[in-house]
């Protein structure tokens, strides 16, 4: 089966990007580099080499055109007809035979001009000749610009016709302006073709599919047909005269009985006898629209007379079908697209008849004899007058009794659920299917182990009003001491109670601020002692507190300020030397001991000694130094790889460019081949 898929075809490119497109590539893929020097075989087979290349690319993007534009000649008579119908195929021709004379005339003067640059005398005669060969070939391209364009134009409007398979089964629409088509059609299909109270709102043919007995059917609504002469028809209802003469389809005309189109129905009667040759060897069916306006009993004498007769002219094509003339069912058929009532009849009656008519004509075919001829069906005489009913075994019989009674008793969780209130209301028990020695067991409670015990063994059944009894007396002693109280068995004064409930409440105080210390130890940031606003932490406070304990706090004290003088007002002191810890120090001279002799019994000045790195400081986490210098070496050893591999660090995936562009694209010099 031919497909026709318009959408594939290549775009055509206007007449300056065409020689946009060649030059460049011409320019891209050939020698550029010559010079006066070479012999004038090698200049006259550079030049040649160009004029060849371009020739080549104009007569291979030419041929393209011409080879994926359909040849009306060789496609289906309903394609090629509505390819007339939408853009006069004389002008279709002559822009293709265009084309075709273009590439003749680009290939002859590629073939002239390389038979004078083979006599080429010079690199500047060789580039005149490649200049005007190029220029001729452009001149051609220039001159076919409006051809082009045209058939661009054309190929954007092939790419939106719909994909219609003329040889499928198919159902076809027709009749007068806003009957109901469109509208019947997006009720049988997914398709979804505007619907608009005014005449001729579908402009084009549209298709849609639709299923009937398992067989994919293609409907195609058509655009609304006027009853008017041949010659005055315009080309939106010469698409539907195409299309009912050239497609092999069941053929639905519809008639707006209630007359709300705007037009009657001796108007419509009358486009149907002036189109009824298109109707020939076509199933046909009159299909009477609008009925929930106006029933069909309703229409007037004259009305149902012209009704009989469009109907006595579809009879003739059940007839013509091998049909009988008194079988008129089928035939004239009423609906309503609004209500939807006889949409599915009307669709099912034509899907039939259309199926009934392939199967006859298959029938009639050549063909069919071959695959007769394979068949032989055989048809048993009786013998005598005996009956032999079927012999089943009674086995058999029993098995398909007992499945038919497992089925109708088996009851399932969803019955249960819709028994017992439905969803949100019946819960299902998981544990009804647990394999127990009793099935009394199966709803018993679970107990809850804790460490080996039953949770339930530690409960006390009088746990709730044990607690009640020990409520309701801390309540009542409570009470009594807000009402009494005493302090070594005697009663307060009021400013004693007083004091007792200052004392009270800064305890309750004190307790809050130590719990909510302890909750935000771990969080809470060390504040700096210059944020100490209210100077609770004071030297004069430390020194109070410790002589209260009985402790000399003179050297805390000195400890304290000593540390808190900042760095930069503090001179540089040298440290104390070993030997002044065993009593023979220089700071014990007299202080007559002239500085000369102080400075050369004093240790030489230097820079602090390097610590070695495998020496473990506090607070690194090594045992000793061995253990240090072992994980040192691992470290080394991890980054190995990774610094062999030039990566910035454990999380680099750079992959790299093996191939850099600057360095591998472009023409090859005439030096090494390694770069280019």
């Amino acid at each position: 089966m031919v497909q026709y898929n318009f959408k594939r075809m290549t775009v055509v490119p206007s007449g300056k990007d065409f020689i946009d497109i060649i030059l460049s590539r011409t320019q891209r893929q050939t020698p550029t580099v010559v010079h006066k020097g070479y012999a004038i075989n090698r200049l006259r087979q550079f030049y040649m080499r160009k004029v060849k290349y371009t020739q080549t690319n104009f007569h291979e993007k030419l041929s393209t055109i011409i080879d994926e534009f359909p040849r009306l000649d060789d496609i289906h008579p309903f394609y090629g007809d509505l390819l007339h119908v939408l853009y006069n195929k004389d002008h279709y021709k002559l822009a293709l035979g265009q084309i075709n004379t273009a590439r003749n005339l680009i290939s002859k003067i590629a073939k002239d001009y390389v038979k004078l640059l083979k006599y080429g005398d010079s690199l500047y005669r060789c580039k005149s000749l490649k200049v005007a060969a190029l220029g001729r070939m452009c001149t051609v391209i220039k001159r076919i610009g409006p051809s082009l364009a045209y058939l661009e134009q054309i190929r954007q409007h092939m790419a939106r016709l719909p994909s219609i398979d003329p040889n499928t089964r198919t159902i076809l629409i027709c009749g007068y302006p806003n009957v109901g088509k469109s509208s019947f059609i997006n009720k049988i299909t997914r398709a979804d073709v505007d619907v608009q109270p005014y005449a001729f709102t579908t402009k084009s043919l549209f298709v849609g599919h639709t299923d009937y007995k398992y067989l994919r059917y293609q409907v195609i609504d058509t655009p609304g047909i006027l009853d008017r002469p041949f010659e005055d028809r315009n080309i939106i209802e010469m698409c539907s005269i195409t299309a009912l003469a050239h497609l092999r389809a069941a053929v639905l005309f519809f008639l707006d009985i209630s007359g709300s189109c705007g037009y009657t129905i001796a108007q419509q009667a009358a486009l149907f006898h002036s189109i009824k040759s298109l109707f020939m060897n076509k199933p046909l069916i009159i299909v009477c629209n609008k009925t929930d306006l106006q029933p069909l009993e309703g229409i007037s004498e004259e009305d149902r007379k012209l009704v009989t007769e469009m109907k006595a002219e579809a009879m003739k094509t059940v007839i013509g079908q091998g049909g009988e003339a008194t079988n008129d069912d089928g035939v004239l058929l009423t609906m309503s697209t609004l209500t939807e009532e006889g949409v599915i009849s009307v669709k099912n009656a034509a899907c039939e008849r259309l199926l009934n008519q392939r199967v006859e004509l298959k029938m009639k075919s050549k063909k069919i004899n071959d695959c007769l001829n394979r068949f032989h069906v055989a048809m048993p005489k009786p013998r005598d007058q005996k009956e032999r009913p079927p012999c089943i075994p009674q086995a058999v019989l029993e098995a398909k009794a007992k499945q038919a009674a497992e089925k109708e008793k088996r009851t399932t969780e969803k019955d249960l659920e819709d028994e017992n209130g439905g969803a949100g209301v019946y819960s299902a028990s998981l544990k009804k299917n647990y394999i127990l020695a009793h099935d009394e067991w199966k709803e018993d409670i679970m107990p809850e182990i804790l460490d080996g015990h039953n949770v339930f063994d530690f409960v006390d059944p009088d746990i709730l009003n044990r607690l009640e009894e020990l409520e309701r007396e801390e309540g009542i002693r409570q009470a009594e001491e807000d009402d009494d109280v005493e302090m070594g068995g005697m009663e307060l004064t009021p400013e004693e109670q007083k004091t007792l409930a200052q004392i009270r409440k800064k305890k309750s105080l004190l307790i809050q601020q130590h719990r909510i210390k302890k909750s935000t130890a771990e969080s809470r940031p060390t504040v700096p002692r210059k944020f100490d606003k209210d100077r609770q932490f004071t030297t004069k406070r430390m020194g109070r507190q410790l002589s209260e304990l009985g402790i000399d706090p003179s050297k805390a004290i000195d400890r304290a300020r000593s540390r808190s003088v900042s760095a930069r007002g503090r001179k540089r002191e040298r440290s104390v030397d070993k030997g002044d810890t065993e009593g023979g120090g220089v700071m014990d001279m007299d202080v007559d001991t002239p500085n000369k002799k102080l400075r050369s019994m004093s240790r030489p000045r230097s820079r602090s000694r390097s610590r070695p790195p495998t020496d473990v400081v506090p607070g690194d986490g090594f045992k000793d130094s061995d253990q240090k210098s072992k994980a040192l070496d691992k470290a080394r050893k991890s980054v190995k790889n990774r610094n062999k591999n030039a990566r910035r660090g454990e999380a680099d995936r750079v992959i790299p460019n093996l191939k850099p562009k600057h360095l591998f694209s472009g023409k090859r010099s005439n030096g090494k081949t390694q770069r280019r």
